[in-house]
């Protein structure tokens, strides 16, 4: 049977002068991920490296160019299921971690959870040896706009959001 993988890039809208990237992303994470199922590596492993990709791109909102929080800050959540036994794992509100679908993978084979979330995640991935990153690291030029557009007196984050070409 030959290997097949699908990738998204987002539930947004993409805007014209973001589609390039958008498709160059996209297209990056499928061959990546069809790379490791054709060198015969498992759909977890493909599903986990193309997301990696993903998060490695700052043209979606996962790892680089995540959206930031109330305080510009970076949180992001991963969740990632293994379709042969339904097994699954994630995270949630994790900072500074640069790949959290790797984290939450490996709360889906070293745990009995299925989801840690914070301060937890943050030990949990410093148990692993998953390394940090500066959360700085994670925040785009575009990300920080958006943070400072939706902090004004009135803003309405979802009608800028629109405006600010999400992904």
């Amino acid at each position: 049977m030959r290997p097949v993988i699908v990738v998204h890039g987002g539930a947004g809208r993409i805007f014209k002068e973001r589609e390039e990237g958008c498709r160059t992303g996209v297209v990056r994470a499928a061959l990546r991920g069809y790379g490791v199922l054709k060198q015969g590596g498992s759909a977890l492993d493909a599903v986990e490296e193309a997301v990696r990709s993903m998060e490695d791109d700052p043209h979606f909102n996962a790892g680089c160019g995540s959206v930031l929080n109330e305080k510009g800050e970076v949180e992001m959540d991963a969740i990632i299921m293994d379709g042969k036994n339904l097994a699954s794992g994630a995270v949630s509100a994790v900072k500074c971690i640069a790949n959290p679908i790797k984290l939450a993978r490996l709360v889906m084979e070293k745990t009995k959870h299925m989801l840690l979330t914070d301060h937890g995640a943050q030990l949990f991935a410093q148990a692993m040896g998953v390394p940090e990153i500066p959360g700085e690291k994670l925040i785009t030029e575009r990300s920080r706009e958006r943070w400072k557009k939706n902090l004004e007196p009135d803003s309405n984050p979802v009608e800028f959001q629109k405006k600010m070409k999400v992904t």
